[in-house]
C-alpha cells in the first residue's frame, strides 16, 4: 500500500500552513478512506474529513441538495448580485481556498478538468485542492492526473490565474 500522497504545483513553491492543515485531515483520516481498502463515494470521503475542515474554519457541503451545496461567485450583475456561481465541495473563510473531493470520475471522466477550469473562473480563489483516489479499479488516477499537472506547469504554455493546484492521492 503506498498511504496518502500530496503535492503542490507547481513544483517550485512550497505549501503555506493553511495548506498543509488541509493536507493534515486527510492524513489523519487516511485509515478510513483509502482506495486500496474502501470504495467510499466523494461524498462519502468528504463527510470523513469534514469536521476537522470546519475547524480550519471551511465552509463544508452537507449534501447535494440546493440548499446545502456551496456556491462560489464567477459572475456579477447589477446591483453587484451574483448572476453566476460554481458549486464547492469545501470553502475556506477567506474564500482562497476550494476544495474537491472526488471519487471514481475523477480521471475517468476528467473530473479534474472541471474543477480547475472552475476554480480559474471563481472569484477570488487563489488555491484547488483536488482530492482523488490513488487506485480506482486498478488505474492509478493519482498518477495520471500528476503527470497531466506536471506537464501543464513545466510545459509552461497555458497559464492558470491560481497561485497553485494541490493534488491529493487517498
Amino acid at each position: 500500500m503506498q498511504g496518502l500522497r500530496y503535492q503542490l504545483f507547481p513544483r517550485s513553491f512550497r505549501m503555506d500552513k493553511r495548506i498543509e492543515d488541509v493536507v493534515s485531515c486527510f492524513i489523519k483520516h487516511y485509515d478510513s478512506i483509502c482506495s486500496p481498502k474502501h470504495t467510499l463515494k466523494s461524498d462519502q470521503v468528504l463527510k470523513v474529513v469534514q469536521d476537522d475542515l470546519k475547524q480550519l474554519g471551511f465552509d463544508v457541503e452537507q449534501s447535494k441538495a440546493s440548499e446545502d451545496k456551496i456556491k462560489v461567485p464567477v459572475l456579477f450583475s447589477l446591483n453587484n448580485k451574483v448572476d453566476k456561481s460554481f458549486d464547492a465541495d469545501a470553502v475556506s473563510d477567506d474564500g482562497r481556498i476550494v476544495i474537491e473531493v472526488e471519487a471514481g470520475r475523477a480521471y475517468a471522466n476528467n473530473q479534474f478538468l472541471k474543477d480547475v477550469f472552475q476554480a480559474c473562473m471563481m472569484y477570488g480563489v487563489e488555491y484547488l485542492i483536488i482530492a482523488v483516489r490513488n487506485d480506482y479499479r486498478g488505474h492509478q488516477d493519482f498518477d495520471a492526473i500528476f503527470n497531466f499537472f506536471e506537464t501543464l506547469y513545466i510545459n509552461g504554455r497555458l497559464r492558470l490565474p491560481l497561485e497553485g493546484i494541490v493534488l491529493i492521492g487517498y
